[in-house]
């Protein structure tokens, strides 16, 4: 399990690494990032968004949804439990204050845990280079 202040829990949060941040889509997952140092967030250093942290940088915080589309109730836990473990073991390679959110896609219920690992590995590399050159938007444009 993810500790205390490295778990995404407020609806703000949330809308923050959505809205805010770069998103990679794989076949498994869409993931969302939202690095701390991006010029947005700098009304949100003086909220109570970090409330686990008493003093420095944040840690990496992650959160997960995982809809009814996955699958029923059992399938749906066992797709967070096995992202939450990879996420786990990823955490120390995402910056300080970073936001990630993981959305869960259909064909995760069926897929292996490697290949779960593997699409999370390909999304993460893709959102951790470098800024995009020219500001050029990184979405389809909703």
């Amino acid at each position: 399990m993810l500790p205390t202040e490295n778990r995404l829990r407020r609806r703000q949060d949330f809308a923050t690494a959505v809205k805010r941040g770069r998103r990679a889509g794989r076949p498994l997952l869409v993931v969302h990032l939202h690095r701390e140092g991006a010029p947005e967030g700098g009304a949100d250093r003086n909220s109570d968004s970090h409330p686990h942290v008493a003093e420095g940088l944040p840690s990496a915080r992650a959160g997960f949804v995982v809809s009814k589309a996955v699958g029923p109730a059992v399938v749906r836990n066992l797709v967070k439990r096995r992202l939450r473990h990879l996420v786990q073991e990823r955490l120390s390679r995402l910056p300080a204050g970073s936001l990630i959110v993981v959305r869960a896609l259909p064909a995760a219920a069926t897929a292996p845990y490697p290949e779960l690992g593997h699409d999370l590995d390909a999304a993460l590399r893709r959102l951790l280079r470098s800024e995009p050159s020219g500001g050029a938007p990184t979405g389809t444009g909703r």
